[in-house]
């Protein structure tokens, strides 16, 4: 793969992330839709994605640098998918085994510590479990599982090649001296 297609592909997963952070920002900002914690978790992992692949576009960096951003891209995005799919599982159940009440994520972070924020976030409670907007029948974690899988595959596909891009050779030239 050449440096330039990297790039490219660096440039894409940027957009396609930040066309997903402006569409949850559009639900909060312009439709008001409340986010929940683990839709907040999702925002960070799509944050993280797009800073990372700004970064690889920005850097055009060769083997090595192309696998250290492929695989932090990857990993963010596969952790998204991880939180879409907790919520979308949480959706499923039924509302008396959620936790209710549970503090704001300001509360959160002045009175917990890092193990028992992550605890309590992944744990869920009712709000989470709310389907309050749905587009053909899908709620928004779902499609935001899809876009987090769709992410994770473009991240899957630029570790590949990475690991298997060559330089490319350089045309033998003659030498120019007689014989």
């Amino acid at each position: 793969m050449s440096l330039a297609c990297s790039r490219f592909i660096f440039l894409l997963v940027f957009l396609a992330a930040a066309l997903t952070m402006g569409a949850s920002l559009f639900l909060e900002y312009g439709v008001g839709l409340e986010p929940c914690l683990l839709c907040q978790a999702q925002r960070g992992f799509l944050l993280g994605i797009c800073l990372v692949n700004l970064m690889g576009y920005v850097h055009g960096p060769r083997r090595a640098g192309m696998w250290v951003y492929s695989i932090a891209s990857m990993l963010l995005a596969l952790g998204g998918a991880a939180s879409a799919l907790r919520q979308v599982l949480m959706q499923r159940l039924a509302p008396e085994q959620l936790m209710f009440c549970q503090p704001d994520l300001a509360s959160i972070w002045r009175d917990l510590s890092l193990n028992e924020i992550f605890s309590m976030i992944y744990r869920g409670n009712d709000v989470c479990a709310h389907i309050s907007w749905t587009v053909l029948d899908l709620s928004i974690p779902e499609l935001s599982l899809l876009a987090f899988v769709g992410l994770s595959i473009a991240g899957g596909f630029q570790v590949v090649s990475s690991i298997y891009y060559r330089k490319p050779r350089a045309h033998a030239t003659r030498s120019s001296s007689k014989y």
